[in-house]
């Protein structure tokens, strides 16, 4: 048997020569997520498969910056999240789809914004209706919360937690997913092969899949997608979307190594926390105000 030509010098093999091998290596998502093939044997077929296609090397991404000036490996990214002041206007998801392009389906979101909302029995309640990108009604949508009285209730707003030690890129099989050296989590979609394991993997909620729209993000659907902390606008120098728009400032993201920025004194206070810090992942955004600590 003829064994197979492998462009020399090419980086990645084209999609379309791709596709095909991939389709009769690979078994369906349901089977990986609901037969029990573990994470080890998807990472077999990933070495057996770099042999002849260069997408499964383990090599290292291009995480070169978009503006040369950028000193990635100095900088400290951290995003801290007021819940004590956002208003649930919906506007950080709005920016959000309109930036990077993500489906208009209120399934699909980088980032969103839920209420919480606690009666007088001491039931909390948790709502998102459309991930909030149009705001909230009066009267909280979770179930069992109609005609109960709220003692308390607050916006929280959730993203990507750019973990620290962060199961998305330990489960991926074949290296789509990885750190650049700001600790930032992003997903080369050349490489994704849409298994679904980072998704089940994000004990956040963070991930999702895009669907076969005319418009999604990288431009290539059936890929996993998640937020970047638009990390095409922080190497640029400018603000992630979500926190430009925030009518109110709830929204807070910096260098936490520089001891003139503003979130380096947040952090230092010590008041700004993990949400679920049980789960063991660290990760980066830090909430200040009330939240459901409760996982």
């Amino acid at each position: 048997m003829n064994e197979p030509q492998v462009p020399v010098d090419a980086d990645l093999v084209p999609l379309d020569e791709l596709a095909p091998a991939i389709s009769k290596a690979a078994v369906s998502r349901r089977r990986f997520l609901g037969f029990g093939v573990t994470v080890g044997v998807a990472g077999a077929f990933a070495a057996a498969g770099a042999r002849f296609f260069p997408v499964f090397a383990e090599e290292t991404p291009d995480t070169t910056p978009i503006v040369p000036s950028y000193d990635a490996a100095s900088a400290r990214w951290t995003f801290v999240v007021d819940t004590s002041i956002c208003i649930g206007c919906g506007l950080c998801a709005v920016a959000c789809k309109e930036e990077n392009h993500v489906p208009e389906e209120p399934i699909y979101n980088r980032t969103w914004v839920e209420r919480h909302v606690i009666t007088t029995d001491g039931e909390m309640y948790i709502d998102s209706p459309d991930g909030g990108i149009e705001g909230f009604p009066p009267q909280s949508t979770a179930p069992g919360a109609a005609g109960k009285t709220v003692t308390d209730a607050y916006f929280v707003p959730r993203l990507c937690m750019q973990c620290a030690d962060s199961p998305c890129t330990k489960v991926c099989p074949v290296g789509a997913t990885y750190t650049t050296p700001e600790g930032v989590i992003l997903v080369d979609a050349r490489r994704c092969i849409g298994c679904g394991y980072c998704v089940v993997a994000c004990p956040y909620g963070a991930r999702y899949l895009t669907p076969a729209n005319e418009e999604v993000p990288n431009g290539m659907p059936g890929v996993a997608d998640k937020c970047t902390w638009c990390y095409h606008r922080t190497t640029e120098g400018k603000k992630p979307a979500c926190v430009e728009v925030c009518p109110v400032g709830s929204r807070k993201w910096g260098d936490a190594s520089n001891p003139d920025d503003p979130i380096t004194a947040i952090v230092q206070e010590g008041a700004a926390q993990q949400l679920w810090p049980e789960y063991g992942t660290q990760p980066r955004v830090l909430y200040l105000g009330p939240v459901n600590q409760e996982a």
